[in-house]
């Protein structure tokens, strides 16, 4: 496999790792039909967990079959596939070497009324099932935020000395911010560095809203404003993630409509962020129907900008 300048490009950002941490990292960046672009897509499915099985895979119910989502990765020709343990080790030998997969190693559920995650699997379990990453959460504004941190610390010391990659979801909730702030210019763009801060090399954050949370913020952006433009928005929180020194890919959210879906794609792409994590909008459509949706944002982040 020979690696494309842009990847080469990216892989020179991160300084300190080791060549299996550059491998795994290029093996994401060179899958699929995005592969060598520097743009990426890819497949999250630890819904399961988080919101329960009917409320995640009802509306299509192929869905339920693990062996699923890694066909509808592969079909698509994403860059990657991320899943709870389970999930990975109920399909892992069917699909070994098919596709990169990231191993969510700390989860969450609907029963639970804290704003905090239990580590579920361990690096060694992503060793034994060929994984290129470890997928972590934090939340920040949450009252357990400094374990969760604490936590991601010394898992990801773990997998980066084992060559692994490491991509940090950092969704901010806590009793300070109301549904509006989760998603807050301010708060996304905090919340991205944070994660940088925390030796990400894969960020995942959601899509930013034009709102402005923090009161201690709100001058700074009155003086230095982002421009009121989604693609503004975007390029925004990249800057954030160390001047775009860092790869930043950005939910696709609830389950919305494909013209929806695909404009904020495009918001993306122009803002300059590294592509999509896309899961409910993905799994939940009929099969066929998921992968013209997969081949249209893939279509979005090969035009030029």
């Amino acid at each position: 496999m020979k690696l494309t300048r842009k990847v080469k490009e990216i892989l020179s950002w991160y300084e300190s790792d080791n060549p299996g941490t550059k491998a795994n990292l290029a093996r994401i960046l060179m899958t699929g039909k995005l592969g060598g672009t520097g743009r990426m897509v890819i497949l999250p499915v630890d819904q399961g967990f988080e919101h329960g099985p009917a409320r995640s895979f009802a509306p299509n119910p192929a869905a339920y079959d693990p062996h699923y989502h890694f066909e509808l990765a592969i079909e698509a020709g994403l860059n990657a596939y991320a899943a709870p343990l389970g999930a990975l080790e109920a399909s892992a030998a069917s699909y070994a070497g098919c596709i990169p997969t990231i191993l969510k190693v700390n989860h969450s559920n609907s029963l639970a009324t804290l704003k905090d995650q239990a580590v579920t699997a361990t690096v060694a379990d992503a060793l034994r099932l060929g994984c290129s990453a470890i997928g972590f959460t934090i939340y920040p504004s949450s009252e357990y935020q400094f374990e969760m941190m604490e936590e991601l610390r010394e898992l990801a010391a773990e997998a980066k000395a084992a060559g692994l990659a490491v991509v940090v979801w950092s969704y901010p909730r806590g009793p300070m911010l109301d549904k509006t702030g989760e998603t807050a210019l301010d708060i996304a763009a905090y919340a991205a560095h944070i994660a940088a801060l925390v030796g990400a090399h894969i960020i995942k954050v959601k899509p930013p809203t034009a709102a402005i949370s923090l009161d201690a913020a709100k001058k700074t952006y009155a003086s230095y404003p982002v421009e009121d433009d989604a693609a503004a928005r975007f390029a925004h929180i990249v800057k954030a993630c160390f001047n775009g020194r860092r790869l930043v890919v950005f939910s696709g959210g609830e389950a919305k409509g494909a013209d929806a879906l695909l404009n904020e794609v495009r918001a993306i792409h122009a803002g300059g962020g590294n592509g999509s994590i896309v899961g409910r909008n993905a799994f939940q459509r009929p099969k066929e129907e998921a992968l013209k949706l997969l081949s249209d944002i893939i279509d979005i982040y090969k035009s030029k900008v």
